[in-house]
């Protein structure tokens, strides 16, 4: 059985905002400390310790503007941290939710209609495999089911 992969945010992209580049919308990231509950780094897909200086930034994890390429909040470690490289394993970060939103993808970064679904940690791995299998999705996004903030990349290993 082909194995899936969890994908963080790629490290040029996060070394850039980590050096003072500009989000989403144009602005500075956001420095905050974290109080060790809740503020899950997209790079090294970790939580964020208390008392570490994290960001607070808009993301956008397409290539272009278009109606389906939606844009958010995430959090970042403000410090280099390493890239999460244990891909075909779940993180430790997504275990600890209620749940998440899944929701498939094709080619053209647009959202495959019927592949969207709230799912449990243990279910994650089963719904992923469903809805990369469905006709037309390339990759899968996982987002928070309560807040809906972009959490990682699901894809088939190659």
């Amino acid at each position: 059985m082909t194995k899936l992969s969890y994908i963080p945010l790629p490290t040029d992209e996060v070394r850039a905002l980590q050096n003072g580049g500009l989000d989403a919308y144009g602005h500075a990231p956001e420095h905050h400390i974290s109080d060790g509950d809740g503020n899950p780094c997209r790079h090294c897909l970790s939580n964020i310790a208390a008392g570490d200086e994290f960001l607070v930034l808009s993301y956008r994890p397409f290539a272009s503007e278009q109606p389906y390429a939606e844009q958010g909040p995430i959090f970042l470690h403000a410090m280099e941290c390493e890239a999460y490289v244990r891909h075909h394993e779940l993180p430790e970060m997504i275990k600890s939710r209620a749940g998440l939103l899944l929701r498939g993808y094709g080619d053209n970064d647009r959202i495959v209609y019927g592949t969207g679904q709230f799912v449990a940690p243990e279910e994650i791995e089963a719904a992923a495999r469903n809805i990369l299998a469905t006709k037309g999705v390339a990759y899968v996004h996982a987002r928070s089911a309560t807040n809906n903030c972009y959490q990682l990349r699901i894809e088939l290993m190659t």
